[in-house]
């Protein structure tokens, strides 16, 4: 059963409020997520001064900066903290039962306070978000074409909801296991690592840079940056946008089985 649209919106609104209530705390959180900036730009300095090079597989050192920028812009729309283990913590300790017996869809709802934490999130992270760029807009070599640019958005949209349901699928993961925390820590380890967050996906080997990019990591983070850049054209470009939409659905299907199948195995005893 579902919820009328009076309903959804009465709980999107409470979720604002929800994330609203210590925003001293999490605007000062949001801030923190600055500071790394600065370590970056000293870091891929030293790099390539070490390297002696201007160019390491086709990025320069402002391309790197602001690639590590745009990736934390990706990341800030792709991440979901919190998401997988607060689901397993609720089936374990039996919250779940109460998406059992109420007119509440539980991804729906869950995808609905996410995106009441993304609203309240860029709200406050707007203005740091703007001010670093422009205090680094030397590292970038302008604004790409508009047909580049929809790509971009589209990518980092979809960056949202392959994210959203890639995280609720593992957490979907405790209604077989009762601890899933390591699990859940390699699978964090995947995306830090293969999403291109820590550096571009390039400097891998070409084979294992081909094999990564059908996978969904890469959308989570390396391509949205590497579209914005102009790292990925024509039929690269498309191509990408195609496999990121597959995984999505993909992940979207396999989140509503996950939770069904779910459903049927869960047993809740007591009050």
């Amino acid at each position: 059963m579902f919820a009328r649209a009076e309903t959804w919106w009465t709980i999107f609104k409470i979720c604002v409020e929800e994330r609203l209530v210590y925003r001293g705390d999490f605007a000062l959180g949001t801030l923190m997520r600055f500071l790394p900036i600065v370590t970056q730009i000293f870091l891929w300095t030293a790099v390539f001064a070490s390297a002696g090079t201007a160019t390491i597989q086709g990025f320069t050192r402002e391309d790197v900066v602001a690639y590590y920028l745009l990736t934390m812009l990706a990341r800030a729309f792709s991440s979901m903290p919190g998401l997988a283990s607060g689901l397993a913590r609720q089936i374990r300790e039996g919250e779940i039962k109460k998406f059992l017996i109420q007119p509440i869809d539980l991804i729906s709802y869950l995808l609905l306070a996410r995106t009441a934490h993304k609203v309240v999130y860029y709200l406050i992270a707007t203005g740091p978000f703007a001010l670093v760029f422009y205090l680094c807009r030397d590292y970038f070599h302008g604004w790409p074409p508009i047909e580049v640019f929809l790509a971009f958005v589209v990518s980092l949209l979809l960056s949202f909801l392959l994210g959203f349901y890639m995280e609720a699928t593992m957490g979907m993961i405790s209604f077989w296991f009762l601890e899933v925390s390591s699990l859940l820590f390699v699978h964090m380890l995947f995306i830090f690592f293969f999403s291109g967050h820590m550096f571009p996906l390039e400097f891998l080997p070409d084979f294992w840079k081909s094999v990564i990019d059908y996978t969904p990591f890469p959308y989570l983070a390396y391509f949205p940056s590497a579209v914005f850049l102009g790292k990925v054209q024509g039929a690269v470009l498309v191509k990408g946008l195609v496999i990121e939409a597959a995984w999505t659905v993909g992940f979207i299907v396999l989140c509503r089985f996950s939770m069904q199948a779910g459903y049927r195995r869960y047993s809740g005893y007591g009050g």
